[in-house]
């Protein structure tokens, strides 16, 4: 039987509430199954996608920074592309960068003006060229990246603001308006693209994966205008849809991992994991696609810290580790600890580290297992 095409479109710096109160989301979410709790590994590109694509934490396969994309261990974890390539699979990317993603296994890999190209013009062509293609190929894969958030971001925030700007944190309403703009032009984007896939009735041999890597700080907390300095819900939080013939629609709220998007597709497509290789932290989700229960993992996160400095450390020094209910924060820059109650305390502003709280050992037990966990 022949597999299923897969097309992944990546929303670069999409925030999880944006995409719930938006309408063109939402129509997304009623014909696919919604993660609404899904976290990413690292709050900025490089570590996030390199964690997608070889599902497994940069702690293992050496990208964990913004300047470990060469330092990704290719000879002990296999990815994504690779696994599809092998299959004969027609493999097209389209990046913001020659960084963010793993080039193994792409038959083309290219790079578009951030600042310049329409990406919604530039990506339907994209797909008619991938889909002329598989007539030579059994199937394709696409990866698509939507970057103009972040384009705006760097233009009106990083190069105007500070992690430390008054003028930024004190108004909150203007940068959530300056956000709102950027989503729109995401959600203008998505439509025309899932509007085109549709057309050409991709959507009927294909597995369609919608997801960002992180969020985008409004003014939070004082230290971060925009990503990559903390580990803080409102960017590791992301949004993560699968679209797949067949499966009916629902919402997942069960805590997931992007780690977990590699297994998850190569178990649906049925490619075992090649055993030549590491091991990896991801798990399938296809049970709970599926309707069925898996058990929630642990989701590990860590980022660089800049603090007054210009560049990000070229080490992590930033990471937490949380279930549905709590997360623990490890600052080593500072050696401070942070405890949340994401229950009863989503925004995370009451500090519960050392206060006799239960679960306070098991998380430092999981995030040092984790820690100590290099190949």
């Amino acid at each position: 039987m022949k597999k299923k095409n897969v097309i992944i479109i990546m929303i670069d710096g999409g925030r999880l509430d944006f995409a719930t109160n938006s309408e063109v989301f939402t129509k997304l979410r009623n014909q696919s199954v919604f993660f609404s709790q899904s976290i990413t590994y690292g709050p900025h590109t490089i570590a996030a996608m390199h964690a997608v694509f070889s599902g497994t934490y940069g702690t293992r396969t050496g990208t964990n920074s913004y300047y470990s994309t060469f330092k990704f261990k290719k000879d002990k974890f296999k990815t994504l592309t690779e696994y599809l390539n092998e299959l004969n699979y027609y493999t097209h990317s389209d990046a913001i960068n020659r960084l963010v993603i793993p080039k193994q296994g792409f038959d083309k890999h290219i790079v578009h003006d951030e600042e310049n190209d329409d990406l919604l013009e530039r990506h339907i062509d994209i797909i008619h060229e991938v889909n002329a293609m598989s007539k030579k190929h059994k199937n394709f894969f696409i990866y698509l990246h939507y970057s103009k958030i972040h384009t705006g971001i760097m233009n009106e925030v990083l190069k105007v603001y500070d992690n430390f700007s008054e003028d930024f944190f004190k108004n909150k309403k203007l940068n959530q308006k300056r956000y709102a703009k950027l989503f729109k032009g995401a959600e203008n984007y998505l439509q025309g693209i899932l509007n085109e896939i549709y057309q050409l009735g991709l959507n009927e041999n294909s597995i369609i994966l919608v997801m960002s890597d992180h969020g985008i700080s409004v003014g939070e907390k004082l230290g971060e205008r925009a990503y990559a300095a903390y580990c803080y819900d409102y960017t590791l939080r992301t949004f993560t849809y699968f679209i797949i013939p067949g499966i009916q629609s629902r919402e997942i709220t069960q805590q997931v991992r992007t780690i977990d998007i590699m297994p998850t597709l190569l178990d649906y497509l049925e490619i075992p994991l090649d055993n030549r290789y590491n091991t990896i932290d991801g798990v399938s989700l296809l049970p709970l696609i599926q309707g069925k229960s898996i058990p929630e993992f642990y989701a590990f996160s860590e980022t660089g810290n800049p603090l007054r400095e210009e560049s990000p450390p070229e080490e992590p020094n930033v990471k937490s580790i949380r279930n549905s209910n709590w997360k623990l924060i490890l600052n080593e820059y500072n050696n401070s600890k942070e405890l949340y109650n994401l229950k009863l305390d989503p925004n995370e502003n009451s500090n519960l580290y050392n206060t006799g709280e239960p679960i306070e050992d098991m998380l430092w037990e999981e995030l040092n297992k984790i820690m100590k966990k290099h190949d």
